[in-house]
């Protein structure tokens, strides 16, 4: 134990309690800090009368943050004052420091304030955890009793708020987040998803002069109800959201013509050239791997071995790619890229094991002649159940091709035909491009449709929303399944979508509140209550 004496310190809190350290000392690894309070007089807590006459003091023992590692107790002489009130129904109090500590409690208030912080950025177990790197000895329990403890931050009146729901539990609990659309600070968590929930919270808050929503009715509703005066905004990244499905709807009811389209057969790539010549042992009859991994696999494979070729060791290799020195030993070790992709297949059921003896008997009967289209919908009249791309890999693959015989490309499926549709120009392939115009010259339905998607996507990215009743207008007298509904559904929140594709306000940032709130959901493994949910939405 060591011991200094003359150390005398002076402490004014916020209260404008001024306290005393008298001594500091320190027991093994302990630190032990004694303190006193110096004011002549203190107030009753139950009559608010000063009280200059005491009766008593002990000692209190708060606990207090770690100090270069070592833990802290406080031993705090606090005095017993006698009330002099003849009416107050205390006949002693005892005095308090506010801003050291608080009534009844056993840690100091930035100890107590530490752990909330704690609790609130990693909840329970892992904050006990951190906490006990810390020095604090406390349980995931008490942390968590910090966060539920701490202040809901102070009411703000906002201008314009967004609004979207989000999961308690996926599928069956939902509630609603409302944030503030100017400074995307939360504002509040609602334990449902319906009207009756968010409009009274609308309703107390009259200064709302937006609302950004998703077209969800019950929201529309509540706005409709608790705040008339609102302008309400749909969000932009919904409206093509719906857009996207109405078109794959239009698309699927002409599957069929999908079927019949046929792309033109692309020519054949020449072989690779094995930069390591007949080292390989390889002549020109090997099957060269295809893919994405085996293009990549090549390309590093090269690249590995041209570095070692320089005078490069292993390590240097490695440090000069960012990989892992293990990654480029087995490069370097293998002759030939084609060892990377042997044996990454295995050899998994298919659905067309059954059938493969039938394939087989009928391409040897029609000597390869016969369309893999047909042979496909004869084993699915026998029971085959899956795609036309299983039965194409296979006899391309497994059975021999006659000379200069290519089997045709399969038809593209309703995702792929809607991709190409609904995606910018610029980020289609220039196959995608030719596969594209090949499907709106086929199926002019299709054609409509794209020309619909253009004119409304350039609508929503110029904010040209003054366009709005003529597109509505041509896509319900086109008769698309799908987009002509959309259409329709347009006018029943007709000012909404008008506000939205003519506005900058949108959802985006509430969108990026539910990520955050998902992200809480998994630190806590989804089982965290509504009430802590939303403390830990508010406050971190």
């Amino acid at each position: 134990m060591s011991e200094d004496p003359s150390v005398v310190q002076e402490l004014l809190f916020p209260s404008n309690t001024m306290i005393v350290i008298t001594s500091a000392q320190t027991y093994g690894e302990a630190i032990r800090v004694e303190a006193r309070c110096t004011a002549s007089s203190a107030c009753c807590p139950a009559c608010g009368d000063w009280s200059a006459r005491v009766h008593g003091s002990y000692q209190r023992f708060p606990t207090d943050l770690a100090c270069g590692g070592r833990p802290c107790v406080l031993v705090l002489r606090v005095r017993r004052f006698v009330c002099a009130a003849p009416a107050c129904s205390r006949r002693t109090f005892v005095e308090q420091v506010p801003g050291l500590r608080r009534r009844h409690g056993r840690t100091t208030e930035r100890l107590r304030s530490t752990m909330g912080k704690v609790g609130l950025a990693l909840a329970g177990r892992a904050g006990a955890r951190l906490a006990a790197h810390l020095g604090i000895v406390t349980s995931r329990n008490t942390l968590l009793r910090r966060v539920m403890d701490l202040p809901d931050p102070a009411p703000t009146e906002p201008r314009a708020v967004g609004v979207d729901d989000f999961a308690l539990r996926r599928g069956h609990v939902y509630g609603t987040v409302v944030i503030d659309a100017e400074t995307h600070q939360v504002l509040d968590l609602l334990p449902e998803r319906d009207a009756a929930t968010l409009a009274p919270w609308l309703a107390a808050r009259p200064g709302i002069e937006v609302i950004c929503r998703d077209r969800a009715g019950a929201y529309a509703e509540a706005a409709h109800v608790a705040a008339p005066q609102a302008l309400q905004v749909a969000d932009r990244f919904h409206l093509w959201q719906n857009l996207a499905s109405a078109v794959e709807k239009a698309v699927a009811a002409h599957r069929s013509g999908l079927r019949d389209l046929q792309f033109p057969v692309p020519e054949p790539d020449p072989l690779w050239e094995d930069p390591i010549g007949d080292a390989t042992g390889r002549d020109d009859e090997t099957d060269f791997p295809e893919g994405k991994f085996a293009e990549r696999a090549r390309m590093h494979h090269g690249l590995v071995h041209e570095l070692l070729a320089q005078g490069m060791s292993l390590r240097a290799v490695a440090q000069h790619l960012g990989w892992g020195r293990h990654t480029v030993q087995r490069y370097a070790r293998a002759v030939a890229w084609q060892d990377m992709v042997k044996g990454r297949k295995r050899q998994l059921p298919s659905k067309l094991d059954p059938f493969k003896p039938y394939l087989a008997a009928r391409w040897a009967e029609t000597g390869g002649r016969v369309t893999v289209l047909a042979l496909c919908r004869e084993i699915t009249a026998r029971g085959f159940r899956g795609h036309y791309t299983i039965v194409c890999d296979w006899i391309r693959r497994d059975l021999p091709q006659r000379e200069g015989f290519t089997p045709a490309p399969p038809p593209p499926s309703v995702r792929q035909v809607t991709g190409w549709i609904t995606r910018h120009p610029a980020t289609l392939t220039e196959a995608e491009k030719l596969h594209r115009k090949a499907v709106l010259a086929h199926i002019p339905e299709l054609a409509s449709a794209a020309e619909l998607t253009n004119s409304f996507a350039e609508m929503l990215t110029t904010l040209d929303g003054l366009r709005l009743p003529e597109w509505i207008t041509e896509a319900v007298a086109a008769g698309l399944p799908g987009i002509s509904t959309f259409a329709a559904g347009l006018e029943s929140d007709f000012d909404a979508v008008t506000a939205g594709l003519t506005t900058h306000w949108n959802s985006g940032p509430v969108e990026g509140t539910v990520n955050r709130i998902k992200m809480l959901k998994r630190q806590m493994f989804g089982r965290a209550g509504f009430p802590l949910l939303r403390k830990r939405v508010l406050l971190a």
